[in-house]
């Protein structure tokens, strides 16, 4: 029988230990996007109040209309929401892992190294610690998708690294002729497995050898 990461890691007698909230590096790495949306909104009410105070308003025009005109474009409105689910994914993820046992013994989680939108939902870039492999995200895929409000999960692992792996959240299905909003090209395709056999690509027929 496969090994099957939802089954009892430790022995009967032994729990699973409570996962910590992590070093302070790595606390501050996963709340990177928010930390650096309160910093900017500091440093931009600090500077309107200074204009305010030296009774200067074209910076207030030039915020409304940097908030307006995303705003009021579908554009603008689809990358909003688009990173705003990336953020939502990735605390999502970080709460299963803490959930399940895709924590170390010692309670540490997994690393989410990138989010990025697709055209079908969110990719995950992730960096797996000591103990946990894809396969066992492979495990937990439904508990994945359900923690995130997904359809589905699809999980991949690096050829060569093991420790790397894509998350890929679907949440709907690809629209003909959209594009990607976000960098998930960047990732390569080549450089990753499937874990399940229906996602593998169909083989190039050119280089296919022909029947005698």
């Amino acid at each position: 029988m496969p090994r099957n990461p939802r089954n009892q890691r430790y022995p009967a007698s032994e729990d699973l230990p409570a996962a910590r909230g992590g070093s302070p590096p790595a606390r501050l790495w996963r709340a990177r996007t928010e930390l650096l949306l309160l910093g900017g909104l500091a440093l931009l009410a600090t500077a309107l109040l200074s204009a305010a105070h030296q009774g200067r308003w074209a910076p207030f025009v030039l915020v409304a209309g940097a908030v307006s005109v995303p705003a009021a474009t579908r554009f603008g409105r689809n990358w909003i929401a688009a990173h705003f689910w990336c953020v939502v994914s990735r605390h999502r993820l970080q709460r299963t892992c803490l959930e399940t046992t895709l924590h170390t013994r010692a309670g540490r989680i997994p690393l989410v190294l990138w989010i990025t939108p697709t055209t079908t939902g969110e990719k995950a870039l992730i960096l797996v610690r000591a103990g946990i492999s894809a396969e066992a995200f492979e495990a937990y895929s439904e508990e994945i998708a359900a923690a995130c409000w997904a359809r589905s999960v699809n999980v991949y692992r690096h050829r060569t690294r093991a420790q790397l792996l894509i998350v890929e959240i679907v949440r709907r299905d690809e629209a003909p002729g959209a594009t990607s909003p976000g960098l998930d090209r960047l990732y390569g395709r080549r450089a990753w497995i499937p874990l399940r056999s229906e996602l593998e690509e169909p083989p190039d027929l050119a280089t296919l050898p022909l029947a005698a």
